[in-house]
């Protein structure tokens, strides 16, 4: 029962954010210096007796000819219809397929990038705080990865393999000239172009996940449980298994934190080798000020971030009563 409370008890926490978030997302770019329509009307040859019709047109057919309340007023209305609008940069394709079908890319980006760098940081960090030589090779290298900004990784690792030492292709998805599709020849030209952007998030999250878990299990090997457990004659092996366990909570945290963190990082990896994710996405809806494209590429943002930190929360409260029962004062 107790769980079932702290459950809605953040579920309504979450829907605020998603609120708030969702309305400053709507508001940000109306506030932009800019025309929109201007920007559209450039890319048709057009006369200048018949410009102003258009203008007029596409102004009142994207609805920015109303007052801002009513713009807010429906876009919430359209939002709860699933429907994001369409594409002023991109016109007259709908928001939604495009958002769609770029949302794949992020997924196989994002979430193998933070679920890799958590195992293998969490165990190189755990390693290094057993052992002081092994500690003060990994330690300057864990410090210089996590101190690395996303975009300057991706920088140098394309430098590096791509024109250096060129091995893998500077960008894109996939080559020129080949269709998606679950063929090998696709799958592994795919794979190529995947394995830079995917190495940039990787070693810079990797870094924080070592130096956190290198610090609470030498925290955890100082508490007075520890000691105690070693003047009972308990073996080292059984006090390293309770301090990984303790020290493994604030992981757990960290992992909700990480997530937004790399989506945010996956933004500018994917501008620099032209990733067709929703970060490049909303790079091109930026700079063609293009609001309803960017509201429905950040909406997807919001959510990811929100639905897996949200998760996080439950399976934290699971692993950890005393979670739960802050919020309830229950520990069923």
């Amino acid at each position: 029962m107790g769980l079932i409370r702290y459950i809605g008890k953040k579920a309504v926490i979450y829907l605020a954010t998603f609120f708030v978030a969702v309305t400053l997302n709507w508001a940000i770019p109306r506030f932009m210096p800019g025309n929109p329509i201007g920007i559209l009307l450039s890319r048709f040859a057009t006369l200048p007796e018949s410009a102003e019709v258009m203008y007029s047109y596409f102004t009142q057919a994207f609805g920015l000819d109303k007052p801002l309340y009513e713009q807010y007023i429906n876009f919430w209305r359209a939002l709860l219809n699933g429907d994001l609008g369409v594409s002023i940069y991109l016109y007259p394709q709908k928001v939604r397929d495009i958002v769609l079908e770029a949302l794949p890319y992020d997924i196989v980006l994002i979430v193998p990038a933070v679920i890799v760098s958590w195992i293998v940081g969490n165990w190189l960090g755990a390693l290094a705080s057993t052992n002081r030589r092994l500690d003060n090779i990994l330690m300057p290298i864990f410090y210089f990865l996590t101190a690395s900004p996303y975009f300057w990784m991706a920088i140098v690792l394309a430098w590096v393999f791509t024109v250096t030492i060129p091995i893998f292709p500077p960008s894109g998805a996939y080559s020129p000239g080949i269709s998606p599709s679950l063929s090998l020849s696709f799958i592994v030209d795919f794979l190529k172009h995947w394995i830079l952007p995917f190495l940039s998030l990787l070693l810079v999250m990797l870094g924080g996940w070592a130096i956190g878990m290198r610090n609470m299990i030498i925290y955890e090997l100082e508490s007075n449980y520890s000691r105690y457990m070693e003047a009972l004659g308990a073996p080292n092996r059984l006090i390293l298994r309770y301090a990984f366990r303790n020290a493994m909570l604030p992981q757990i945290t960290g992992l909700a934190l990480q997530i937004g963190l790399a989506v945010a990082g996956a933004i500018t990896t994917e501008i620099v080798f032209s990733y067709p994710g929703l970060g490049y996405l909303m790079l091109q809806a930026i700079q063609n000020q293009d609001y309803f494209l960017m509201q429905g590429a950040f909406l997807v943002i919001v959510i990811m971030v929100l639905i897996s930190n949200f998760v996080i929360d439950i399976v934290y409260a699971i692993v950890d009563p005393r979670v739960r029962y802050t919020y309830t004062g229950e520990t069923g």
